[in-house]
């Protein structure tokens, strides 16, 4: 299991890079790092981002 980051601004800076890097959706980024999809959308909502499918990334 990978270790993510749990503050949000980092997590976001993380995760728009492992989608735009690795991964061509956020449900095989997560299945892939061995996170819950949920808590990382949950977390990045927080701080007002949300997943966008198109562009495959946190907006």
């Amino acid at each position: 299991m990978t270790q993510v980051p749990k503050d949000p601004m980092i997590l976001l800076s993380y995760m728009n890079t492992q989608l735009r890097d690795f991964y061509p959706s956020l449900e095989e980024c997560c299945k892939s790092l061995g996170i819950q999809e949920e808590e990382v959308t949950t977390t990045l909502a927080s701080i007002d981002y949300r997943y966008d499918r198109e562009k495959n990334q946190f907006i």
